[in-house]
Parts: C-alpha cells; structure tokens; sequence
C-alpha cells in the first residue's frame, strides 16, 4: 500500500477536501435517525405539532447538506483517481521506455500491458472507493455505536458481540482473497498474452486455417481466467453474507432485548434499529471494500515491480562522447541470454574498419542479429569487450551511442501516421531533400511517386497498406536520413526480388568511407559482394574474410554456396 500512499499525497489537498466532505455526509446520514426518534417521542407521542415541524424541517436540512456532500465527495474522489491513475500510467510507460531489452524479455510485453491497465484500473477503484465508501463505512460504523449506545446503553453487549465477530470474518476475508486475487492478475496476463500473438499472426491463423485451434487455446487461457475470478469471488460470498447474518442476528437480539426489558421510548427503538441497520450496511461496505483493497495490494505490488526495475545495462559514471567514425572490434566477445542453458555467441573476435561494408551469414539461430545488438547495447556482452574507435560502448553515453547508429530489423515496423511522419522518425529535423535522397537510394522513391498524397500517404498501423517489400525500403529510407555511422541491416531485404535488391545494394556503395554497414542476410549472392564476410554457425565464428578466401578455408560458408548457388567451385 506504500505505492498507493505515495500517489495520493500528491494530492493530499483534494483527498482532504473529500474527506471533509465525505465525513459531513456520514454525520448526516447518523443524524437522520436521531432526529426520527425526537419526532416519534417528543412530537407524535406528545402530539406537538411545533415539535414535529421544527424537526422536521431540521431532518430535511440534515438530507440537503448530506446530498451537497455527497456529490462534493464523489467529485472530488474522481479527480483524486482519474489523476492517480493517469500518473501511474505515465510513471510505468517512462520506467519500461528506459529499461533494457533485458528488463522487457523478463517483465514480458502482455504482462507489462495488463500492469498499465486492469492493475492501474484496479488502484483507482480502491482510490476511488476510499474516498467513497472505506472512510465513510467506518465512520457510519463507529458513529451508529456510539449513538445506540448512549441512546440504550444496556444494547452494549450486543453491540460489541457484533463488532468482534464482523471483524474476525472481514480479517479472514482479506487473509485469504489476498493471493487468490494475485492469480487472477497472473491469469488475465496469459489471457493478454494469448490475444497478443493472435492477433499479431492473425494472417498466419487464416492461412493455415487454425481458427478452431486458436479458439481451443484462447478458450483454454480464458478457462484459468474464469477459474482464478471464480475462486476469488467464491471467497467474498462465503464472507460477505456471513457478515450480514451476524449483523441481522444482532437486529433481532436487540429487539428482543428491548421488548423483554421494555426499555426507552418506542422512537429510540426505531432509531436503534435504524442504526442497527447502517451497520449492516456499513459491514457489508467495508467487506466488499477490503476486497477492492485486496486486489489494489495485488496490482500495487505487480506494478511496484516494474516501477523498481532497474536498466540491466549500467550508464557509466563519466560517459565518453567519443569521434565515431565506424569502427568496430569485438574482443573475445562471448553472450547468453537470461535463463538460456547455452551460449548464443562464443568468443568472437572481429575488427571492422571504418567504411567496410561486412556480409554475416549462417545457418539460422547462429547468433548473427544477437551480435549487431551488442553495438547500439540493445544487450550487454556476457564476456568480453565491443569497441567503437577504441571506446567500449559500455563507456559511450547511451543516445550519442544510438544517435550514430541506425538498424534496419529483420521484421519492418512501420507507425500510423503519413509515410513522411514514419522517415522523420530517422532525424526529425531532417530536409525535404535529405528524405528524398534517402528514399532513392533505397528504391523507395518509385512507389511512393505512384501514391496518390506521395510522402503525405498515411500508412495504416504497422503499414498494412503496403507490400512487405514497399515497408522494407521505407524502413531502409528511415534508417538512411539520420546519416549514420553504423548502419545494421538485419535481413531487411528478404521480400524484395532479385532486380530490386541489387538496385538497393547499389544505391548503399554510394555510402562506402562514410557509414559501416553491417549486412546480414541468408542469400549468399548478396553478401559475396562485400569486403569481408563473417560467417556464424552455433554462435561461434566459422570464417572471417572475402568471399574467395571462405570459399578456400570455410567449410560452413563452402556449404551454404552449394546449397544456394550449386557446384563445387571455388568463386
């Protein structure tokens, strides 16, 4: 509950004024009672009408300052909770925006999104009813005691018999809804989760014609979700009702009490009772509240995790802003990812000159995209050392690392918004002639000519409305205006056919003595083009040098030729 308190006294002024509120309403609500009590016993009893309108009309007073309160307190409990969660939110997203790849594979994206959701939601229900109900049924609560008290001071066993045993039910309700409310938010991330990769393959589903199979898997996931909800509220109705009886049994105890003893005035029974029932009624409040306040602690504790998590990869103390002209050498360069049995890169050792133009090639899972993102330090090296100009890139301050380098992923992703907006995300403040040049030398410039607003087209999200090949020349474009020193292209010509990447090779020599390329792909032809050529198998380096050269000394590389090109030359 720490992080709930720490957000609320930001807005301790408005909590405040609610209260006030909150607590005026309560005492209008005792008053009521009192006031009825005055009316049977001094005013109908002894047939003064005066007496009768007098507190009559105090009565209605009592109920218009109540109504003010109540909706003062509900406006000000909305604001409070609207604010809280809108600074959760916002806290969480800044947090998860600074952390590292690392962070986000452990924190895993559904679960991250349910935190900025139904947990947050769930916090500003429990602000929300705070300031509505939890203060105001204890305030009820006490306040009905006090007053049946004084009022029938003989009902005081009763009283404290119903008190003890409520609060021994509510305290056995929060002890054990507490973890099954935590499953229920473990439940709805799987459920998140689920819905996520459907919904990012849904055209691989279709395709296939899995439907039925991805129902089973969604209904299975949903399954949990019911089941953990269900065991959860099984709880709040084996207690709640349990509360209320005790508390209805307390009823009927003083009112039998009451007739044996035929004690007080026929009002202050009336009002006992009518006290006896805003008891009631506060108990089952303060039960389904502390439900509320049960589920809070679970999506407060779920959200104080990512608030806390911290970047795996440390910022130097003294970062350097070193020259970087491109160079690039990887030192006995060694990584495993979290939690993996085996290593993804054995030590690798590798120096790039500044201008090269480096093919990498390998089988499928041989570590060639883990290596290019331990350059912008997506990843930090699990051994070893990867320099820039003789700089290790953990001493390089992180945006003027990544400000000189610019990767190409193997996926194209691309934002909703106008193909101009998408290639500024390059450098915003790049020239109209600067985007265009970038667009030409990554054959993007003939498509988008064709389109009806050119640069001004808007893309749907993820640029549904392109081709794979149109988004992989829009991401190659995007990548050229900022004018890198590093340039990482991670298989981003794959849906592009033969003609059209040769034209895009060509238009990348124009960049040779001013960016590093660092290509990788699983064609052979494209990559035999460049000056050097590391070839991965397993994580480990099999070959480093021309095409020539690997086709002499690399039996990986030697293989993957005849598998693409055929034959047993030695080109």
């Amino acid at each position: 509950m720490k992080l709930i308190y720490q957000y609320l006294r930001r807005h301790l002024g408005i909590f405040l004024l609610s209260m006030l509120f909150l607590t005026m309403e309560a005492m209008a609500d005792l008053l009521q009672p009192t006031f009825m009590s005055y009316i049977v016993d001094d005013g109908v009893k002894q047939a003064d009408i005066r007496r009768i309108c007098v507190y009559g009309a105090m009565m209605l007073l009592i109920a218009l300052i109540g109504a003010v309160s109540a909706v003062m307190r509900n406006y000000f409990a909305s604001c409070t909770s609207q604010s809280v969660g809108r600074e959760l939110r916002k806290d969480i997203y800044h947090n998860v925006a600074g952390l590292s790849l690392e962070n986000i594979d452990r924190l895993h994206p559904a679960s991250i999104i349910t935190r900025i959701t139904n947990d947050v939601t769930q916090i500003q229900e429990f602000i929300n009813g705070i300031m509505r109900i939890m203060v105001k049924a204890p305030i009820t609560c006490i306040g009905a005691i006090v007053l049946i008290i004084l009022q029938t001071p003989g009902q005081l066993p009763v009283i404290l018999g119903i008190v003890v045993i409520s609060a021994l039910l509510i305290a056995g309700n929060m002890k054990i809804g507490y973890p099954k409310f935590g499953a229920v938010q473990g439940a709805l991330d799987k459920l998140n989760d689920t819905t996520r990769q459907f919904l990012a393959s849904v055209r691989v589903v279709k395709a296939f014609r899995a439907e039925e199979q991805e129902s089973r898997k969604f209904a299975e996931t949903s399954g949990w979700l019911a089941d953990a909800n269900t065991s959860a509220l099984r709880t709040m109705a084996i207690f709640s009702p349990l509360v209320n009886l005790t508390v209805n049994f307390g009823i009927v105890l003083l009112l039998w009490i009451s007739q044996s003893s035929n004690s007080g005035g026929i009002g202050k029974l009336m009002a006992s009772v009518n006290y006896m029932t805003q008891i009631l009624f506060a108990a089952s409040m303060i039960s389904n509240a502390l439900n509320t306040a049960v589920r809070a602690m679970a999506s407060s504790k779920r959200i104080q995790e990512v608030l806390d998590e911290q970047p795996a990869q440390k910022q130097a103390e003294n970062p350097k802003t070193p020259e970087i002209t491109g160079d690039i050498a990887l030192k006995d360069v060694s990584f495993s990812y979290a939690g993996a049995g085996n290593p993804s890169l054995q030590n690798i050792n590798i120096h790039i000159h500044s201008g090269e133009t480096i093919g990498m090639i390998g089988p499928t899972g041989s570590g060639k995209s883990t290596l290019v993102n331990l350059i912008p330090r997506f990843y930090d090296a699990t051994k070893g050392s990867v320099e820039l100009d003789n700089c290790s890139v953990c001493e390089i301050e992180q945006n003027y690392l990544r400000s000189a380098i610019a990767v190409v992923p193997q996926k194209a992703l691309l934002f909703s918004g106008t193909i101009r907006e998408n290639l500024l995300w390059g450098r915003s403040d790049a020239a109209e002639a600067e985007i265009e040049n970038a667009s030409r030398i990554a054959c993007a410039d003939e498509f988008i000519a064709k389109l009806p607003e050119g640069y001004d087209t808007m893309l749907g999200q993820g640029g549904v409305n392109l081709s794979g090949g149109q988004k992989q020349r829009l991401c190659l474009a995007r990548a050229l205006v900022r004018a890198p020193k590093i340039l990482i292209l991670d298989d981003c010509t794959s849906a592009l056919d033969a003609q059209t990447e040769a034209s895009v090779l060509n238009g990348l020599s124009q960049l040779k003595q001013k960016t590093t390329v660092l290509l990788i792909s699983q064609r052979i032809s494209t990559v035999m083009r460049c000056n050097h050529i590391l070839c991965l198998d397993n994580g480990q380096m099999r070959g480093y040098g021309t095409h020539e050269d690997l086709m002499r000394s690399c039996e990986t590389y030697q293989e993957i030729y005849k598998s693409q090109i055929g034959g047993g030359e030695n080109e």
